[in-house]
């Protein structure tokens, strides 16, 4: 799977539909929730790609018994048959630190592997840990291991995170779920993923307050019930859509299973780069016309602009008349994707935090390399409007987020197909 490529002929005219599949970044905590119950939880519209499969052989390691079938889980564990996450797995994702807080307050004891991931800069855990020492858990660190005790279980807290924090945020939030007493978590970032899980919990059981808001209050319980649940759309797949939509005059796409104000700031910055867009209850139409016009973006927590459609969004910016500005709030090292889109004859010049993308740039086909998630799926992008053929190599970094992007795009016009090597 890590030598999978993907191979595009550009210029094709994009039009018709695509559904959006459910969002990974909610999938990956909400498996993990399974955990706080010995009961079985059933999870519809689970995206298929290979986060989310780590994240589902990490739990049958911890003695998950489950079936992955379409779009459908199953999940129970009953028992605990380890506690530990082995590093081939916990180092391929950050499934492992999502692990940590629901683990540590069933079982009392966890070890689980340094998370990995997306090389796009610091992804620091410090919050996680903190909250985690605080409800009275002991965590010891290794360089390759965080091992967590807590003997005498897990007590409530008053906690602020000094920044934001979406994955910080979920795992307190689902460790206090099972923690004596009254926790409030305070300036808890507010993505539509922190909602879905708070949905997930509420409906094992637990009791919690200010769902969407900066402050949860989670009144611990000694046991969770199972549940059903159905995961909201993936915001980050819907962007990288509308903006695919985006890419090249007369294109006519819709994008079905969405929630619109979830990406409201990407739309926004549509509008003022001159696409034409129109939203309903659950659906998004994108129409290209005329020319495009250069604009200045920078990143910011949810329900500012997000980080995970930066990329995808440079690579539109490269056809725009004149020079545009992306300044990088969020990692410290998420511009990789210049370089690779530079080969193709883009001209981005990235000063630090900051990239300068000058359009319109003509892009010609040739074999570039993905080096993370987003920048894989800006790489495509590009391949879509580059004359002649684009090679996509390291394709597995967009397996990784994205449920069949090449069949999607082909549904839409597209040439293009993903090669197992």
């Amino acid at each position: 799977m890590n030598n999978a490529k993907i191979v595009i002929h550009g210029k094709q005219k994009l039009c018709g539909s695509v559904r959006i599949s459910g969002a990974k970044n909610a999938a990956l905590p909400e498996l993990a929730a399974s955990l706080l119950t010995a009961d079985e939880v059933h999870f519809q519209s689970v995206p298929q790609v290979e986060d989310v499969k780590v994240m589902f052989h990490v739990l049958e390691n911890l003695g998950a018994q489950g079936i992955f079938n379409a779009d459908a889980v199953t999940i129970q564990v009953p028992t605990l048959k380890s506690a530990e996450i082995p590093n081939e797995l916990g180092k391929t994702s950050r499934a492992s630190i999502l692990i940590l807080g629901p683990l540590v307050a069933r079982n009392g004891y966890a070890k689980v592997s340094r998370p990995g991931g997306c090389a796009i800069g610091d992804r620091k855990i410090d919050f996680h840990l903190q909250g985690l020492r605080e409800m009275g858990v002991t965590i010891r660190e290794t360089a390759d291991h965080i091992i967590a005790n807590a003997d005498n279980g897990l007590q409530a807290i008053d906690y602020t995170f000094p920044n934001k924090t979406v994955t910080g945020a979920e795992n307190l939030l689902m460790a206090a779920a099972l923690a004596q007493g009254q926790t409030i978590l305070r300036n808890c970032a507010l993505e539509p993923e922190v909602g879905d899980l708070v949905d997930l919990l509420t409906a094992m059981g637990s009791h919690i307050h200010g769902k969407n808001t900066e402050t949860l209050t989670i009144t611990g319980q000694n046991r969770l019930n199972g549940a059903r649940h159905t995961l909201i759309p993936d915001r980050i797949e819907m962007g990288t859509y509308v903006i695919a939509a985006s890419l090249r005059g007369n294109n006519e796409v819709m994008i079905e299973n969405a929630i619109p104000e979830y990406i409201d700031s990407l739309l926004s910055v549509l509008t003022e780069i001159g696409i034409e867009v129109s939203t309903w209850d659950d659906k998004i139409t994108v129409r290209t016309r005329g020319p495009l016009c250069p604009v200045e973006v920078e990143t910011l927590p949810y329900p500012g602009y997000p980080t995970d459609l930066q990329a995808q969004l440079t690579t539109l910016l490269t056809q725009a008349d004149g020079v545009s500005k992306i300044k990088e709030n969020i990692f410290n090292n998420r511009f990789q994707h210049a370089v690779e889109l530079n080969k193709l004859g883009a001209s981005i010049q990235v000063d630090r935090d900051v990239a300068f993308i000058k359009g319109k740039t003509p892009l010609s086909g040739r074999t570039i390399r993905a080096t993370d998630l987003r920048a894989s799926a800006a790489l495509v992008l590009a391949g879509l409007m580059a004359e002649g053929q684009t090679v996509v190599e390291n394709a597995y970094q967009l397996l990784r987020g994205y449920e069949d992007m090449p069949g999607k795009l082909r549904q839409l016009g597209a040439n293009i197909t993903l090669i197992h090597e």
